[in-house]
């Protein structure tokens, strides 16, 4: 059982360093498939701090395992997953800018997911300064490629290489006023047009890549997404170039195009009306081709006892702290691929900030604090 009042104090005597090494670390670049400085400078820190074990994985993920494995080597399962991502959605390769405010904390991705992989490393700190052994299989996890195009790489890669042997997951991501505790599942696609164009003159008529590039969006703009009470589905037009001058009939037009369920059938259906629009367009002179660029799974149904047991535990952990009971709602995470194959998974974070995503991004500094103290007990109750 866990000693809370001892593990806040902890927290409480680690604020200045937790603060510091949230600064650090947000201040590295780290777009999905570039994640390499901060997987240093995570291996890194852990090793200056004593912990040892800490290996990287050929996505890019740090994981350090913690009694995963018998005495004799023998690989244990029955594992407990407590993860967070290193990559942010921003491109930027130079060092991050970091200011603090008003008691505010702001960066690109200071809060998705930064501060949660920052929480994640003063946990392991705590285990290596308690002492404390696991009483049962627990393994960190600093994930690579969660944002976006990096289409859940290193979960999936982490799923690959410990199959079968996962209980349940826990990814540290987003704010702890919320539980994602279903997946939202997305197909994201390059749609390419193809005409034979010409001079806008003398070819005037002649068929335009844009102009059937635009019909393709009017059709899908027009499609009817699928119903069902508490579910959701949504579609989105991300990007769209083509053409080369001004006097010229366009001969090629590329769209980004991705639609999301959180019901497995309804995404099935969106992908059929999809290839059914692109299709009805075809002719001679207009050639489309699709190009898949990203997968989400959505989630299985997940009724069982475990699956409440894992809910239960983090909403308790979130109340004790915050006295307030976080919701639950559906989102695409990391626990995607769990969820999938039907591993009980939870999504939430150990901060409050907001405007994720956006170069104004910004977490308030004091909720760090509270969010370690959300996190250490969860992670800790499988310590003696």
């Amino acid at each position: 059982m866990n000693d809370f009042a001892s593990l806040d104090r902890w927290c409480e005597t680690h604020r200045e360093e937790q603060l510091a090494l949230l600064k650090t670390l947000a201040a590295i670049p780290a777009p999905s498939h570039q994640e390499e400085k901060r997987v240093r400078f995570i291996l890194s820190w852990l090793s200056e701090n004593g912990i040892e074990g800490a290996y990287s994985d050929e996505a890019k993920n740090v994981l350090l395992p913690l009694g995963c494995s018998d005495k004799d080597g023998a690989p244990r399962s029955g594992i407990h997953v407590f993860a967070a991502h290193t990559d942010i959605v921003f491109p930027d390769t130079d060092p991050l800018t970091v200011t603090e405010q008003d008691g505010k904390l702001f960066a690109p991705g200071v809060g998705d997911d930064t501060a949660n992989a920052v929480a994640l490393l003063m946990i392991a700190k705590y285990l290596k300064e308690s002492g404390m052994a696991p009483s049962e299989p627990v393994l960190l996890v600093w994930n690579s490629c969660e944002e976006g195009l990096g289409n859940l790489k290193g979960t999936r890669q982490l799923f690959k290489d410990y199959s079968g042997r996962v209980k349940d997951f826990v990814s540290f991501d987003g704010t702890y006023s919320s539980l994602v505790t279903r997946a939202v599942g997305s197909e994201r696609w390059k749609v390419t047009c193809r005409t034979p164009g010409g001079h806008s003159y003398g070819k005037f008529g002649a068929e335009n890549a844009i102009a059937f590039t635009a019909a393709l969006i009017g059709k899908l703009d027009r499609q009817k997404v699928p119903k069902k009470s508490h579910r959701k589905t949504t579609y989105n037009f991300g990007v769209i170039s083509g053409g080369t001058t001004v006097n010229s009939i366009a001969q090629e037009c590329t769209l980004l195009y991705e639609y999301r369920s959180d019901e497995l059938a309804h995404l099935s259906q969106m992908r059929s009306q999809f290839l059914d629009c692109v299709k009805s367009l075809e002719q001679k002179n207009v050639h489309f081709e699709t190009e898949i660029l990203g997968e989400r799974p959505c989630g299985c149904e997940i009724a069982g006892a475990d699956e409440q047991a894992l809910i239960g535990a983090c909403t308790e952990a979130v109340c004790r702290v915050t006295g307030e009971t976080p919701f639950t709602r559906s989102a695409s995470t990391d626990a995607n691929i769990p969820l999938s194959l039907g591993i009980p998974a939870v999504t939430f974070g150990l901060y409050l900030g907001a405007r994720e995503h956006s170069r104004e991004e910004y977490l308030v500094t004091e909720t760090i604090y509270t969010g370690l103290k959300i996190g250490l007990p969860l992670v800790t109750r499988f310590f003696a």
